[in-house]
């Protein structure tokens, strides 16, 4: 599952294919889907360009053909500092908490998995993805002020 959130909730989500593992053709088709769902569902955001997407540094994410259509198609970037799972949203809140609402669960069907994961991120309100901006706001500044040091802990 890919998913593309802000501070008011899930934009988008999509499946990985069955088998296929995200190549950069496949996340570049990820954010044609999310540029369409920006375009429609937030034309404010698109026509004054005031929002910006932040990836980490995945392969897939940081190859010349993604710069290249983020470039042509004037999507704004946060920059990810290399090794920095603390800095990623995806990683310090929004998959503990879908981890949350699956843990113990057991799925007869991909399809079921899906239907699943999707009601577990529609769970969680705008106040908790609100918090979860907040908290990345906490660990930039944390970072920028160790100078890019690793640190540990979620005291932020």
């Amino acid at each position: 599952m890919v998913v593309f959130f802000g501070w008011k909730g899930i934009v988008h989500h999509e499946f990985v294919p069955p088998g296929q593992m995200v190549n950069e053709e496949l996340y570049q088709k990820f954010l044609a889907h999310l540029r369409d769902c920006v375009c429609s569902k937030k034309p404010e955001f698109w026509e004054n360009q005031t929002w910006m997407l932040h990836h980490d540094n995945a392969p897939a994410h940081t190859s010349l053909l993604i710069s290249s259509y983020l470039a042509k198609h004037q999507t704004s970037v946060v920059p990810h500092p290399p090794y920095s799972p603390d800095l990623s949203p995806a990683d310090f809140f929004l998959f503990s908490k879908l981890k949350i609402t699956l843990k113990g669960c057991h799925f007869q069907t991909i399809e079921e998995i899906q239907e699943n994961a999707i009601r577990g991120l529609c769970a969680i309100a705008v106040s908790v993805f609100q918090g979860a901006f907040q908290q990345w706001q906490k660990r930039w500044e944390r970072c920028i002020g160790s100078r890019g040091d690793y640190f540990e802990g979620d005291s932020a």
